[in-house]
């Protein structure tokens, strides 16, 4: 009992702590042959910034390891003596790698450790071109130098394979050296299908002598020895052993697996029970097999989720208001006579730091599709991976958290966020218009750029044709979020909707930008009824 209560606890502050999303296609399942990994970095106090890594020809023998979530220094690591280019969480091998953190027990960190799981991947992607070459370094480098953080899942995927990645630490090795580094295990996605992660551990068995599955050989045996797990071999689960799942891991986190499922593959209304966190056991498949392939564009908004059609629906409730938002303010959990209650937490939210979508594409150079804030009201532009420069909108010395800039993407893009949130319904349709826009010309402009670089041998001059279209998509991406900003402000100030046509918003005729059409929607029907119920003895016109 005192170990349920403990996972209950830490799983409480995962939904609230840590929130990100991560969605998995395989080449056979995507429409392009590529391999597409999303990515939602998900935090209320992470700025929205694309980092950069260019390999220096003489590099030091260490290197610093600072933790990513906070900037605290861990310590000094050996540096590796040849490292790869990388451009956000893909290097220019076309390797990704991304995470969801889903802390597990707590027992099993280690405040010893000197590199984290963001440092992980940042590193990692310098170090191997492959994802088993990417597990594999994961491996050495937290067991060299002892894992800092909780529980972890990664997407590691190349031009041909796809895996998910689990691993916890062993708890403290102050006294007990033999507890530095991680127990984990690694399967590969089969060709086809697609799988997710979001906040929660989700491999289960382990099939030994299986080539698709990697796993530490202390595994099972550090459970036994830790009093975690007694059963036999073959009924051994990492995430039942590990991190095993209470009301806020289905319903805060793998709801957000559920949904993404059901949006590609039948069958999956089976386990809405599931998704809702009344019933454990009904436990959802690690991977399925989409009904059709999945293009990037469908990826794109399957990353724009909030539960629409299901019964997590959150644009139907009164939570919606009058304008059926689909968000939630901080936090999770509220109280009303002695009854606890949760807010949905949706794929899309709103305290979205960056967002992405990589593509590691067979006999062309991958691509970071890149975005800023909530993924709903914000716009994917297309990175390459050997691109020399990082657009300035996007760059780490633009800006902060606490430091409003006029030139970065992160900003414009929360300013139109924020105006569409007053009046999702109307507002937020605009803007979705917008985003849809562009990234259907981004991805036709995509094309164009691959004959120009597939026509180019030398990889200099590939990598000038890549780094000047990534450059003036960044910006052209910010000056169209500048004029969106503006324009939705005329638009719809103070409740109001001005009418257009061909030439642009109508005037009354008189020839002074007196509008001369304009429109109230006012509120939803629900919020109506609500109201009315609610002070309607006050409100009531009296006849």
């Amino acid at each position: 009992m005192k170990r349920v209560i403990l996972t209950l606890a830490l799983a409480v502050a995962a939904v609230s702590a840590y929130a990100c999303t991560n969605f998995i296609v395989t080449k056979g399942a995507s429409t392009d042959g590529s391999v597409m990994v999303t990515y939602a970095a998900d935090s209320h106090q992470l700025y929205g910034v694309l980092y950069k890594y260019n390999p220096t020809k003489k590099a030091e023998a260490t290197m610093p390891v600072y933790e990513w979530d906070t900037g605290k220094y861990l310590g000094d690591i050996a540096q590796a003596p040849v490292t790869y280019a990388t451009v956000g969480n893909m290097n220019e091998h076309s390797l990704i790698i991304t995470e969801t953190t889903w802390g597990g027990l707590p027992q099993l960190e280690d405040p010893n450790g000197k590199i984290d799981y963001g440092s992980l991947i940042y590193i990692t992607l310098q170090r191997a071109k492959t994802a088993r070459e990417a597990i594999a370094t994961i491996v050495e480098l937290a067991n060299t130098y002892g894992y800092a953080s909780s529980g972890e899942s990664f997407s590691i995927a190349d031009k041909n394979e796809a895996w998910i990645m689990e691993l916890i630490g062993k708890g403290n090795s102050t006294n007990d050296p033999s507890r530095k580094g991680i127990v984990w295990v690694a399967r590969q996605i089969p060709d086809g299908y697609v799988s997710a992660h979001a906040n929660q551990a989700r491999i289960t068995n382990i099939p030994k002598n299986d080539p698709t599955c990697l796993y530490s050989e202390d595994v099972i045996s550090f459970a036994r020895k830790e009093g975690l797990f007694d059963g036999d071999d073959k009924d051994f689960s990492f995430c039942d052993t590990y991190a095993p799942a209470d009301f806020g891991a289905m319903r805060g986190c793998e709801a957000r697996v559920w949904s993404f499922f059901r949006s590609v593959a039948e069958g999956m209304d089976a386990y809405v029970d599931f998704a809702m966190g009344v019933n454990p056991e009904n436990k959802m498949p690690l991977w399925v097999k989409p009904t059709e392939k999945i293009s990037p564009k469908r990826l794109f908004d399957a990353m724009r989720d909030h539960y629409e059609g299901t019964p997590m629906d959150m644009t139907t409730d009164i939570g919606a208001g009058g304008s059926h938002l689909p968000y939630r303010w901080r936090p999770m959990y509220f109280t009303v006579d002695g009854v606890e209650y949760c807010n949905e937490r949706a794929t899309a939210t709103q305290q979205t730091g960056f967002w992405l979508c990589g593509q590691a594409r067979e006999g062309k150079t991958g691509i970071l599709w890149f975005g800023v804030d909530d993924a709903a009201t914000s716009a994917l532009t297309p990175i390459y991976v050997n691109t020399t420069e990082v657009p300035w909108c996007l760059s780490e010395q633009n800006g902060s958290m606490l430091k409003y800039s006029d030139s970065s993407l992160f900003w414009i893009t929360n300013r139109v966020a924020q105006f569409a949130y007053l009046r999702y319904d109307v507002i937020g349709k605009k803007v979705r218009e917008s985003v849809d826009a562009w990234e259907n010309a981004m991805l036709e402009k995509v094309k164009q750029i691959d004959v120009a670089i597939g026509n180019t041998p030398k990889a200099k001059k590939q990598a000038k044709i890549a780094t000047e279209f990534t450059l003036e998509g960044a910006q052209l991406l910010f000056d169209t979020w500048v004029e969106l900003d503006k324009y939705l402000m005329v638009k719809y100030i103070d409740g109001n909707v001005k009418g257009e046509d061909a030439n642009g918003f109508i005037d009354n005729g008189n020839g002074k930008d007196i509008p001369g059409k304009i429109e109230q929607p006012g509120y939803s029907e629900k919020w109506k009824r609500a109201v009315a119920a609610d002070n309607g003895r006050i409100l009531e016109v009296v006849k």
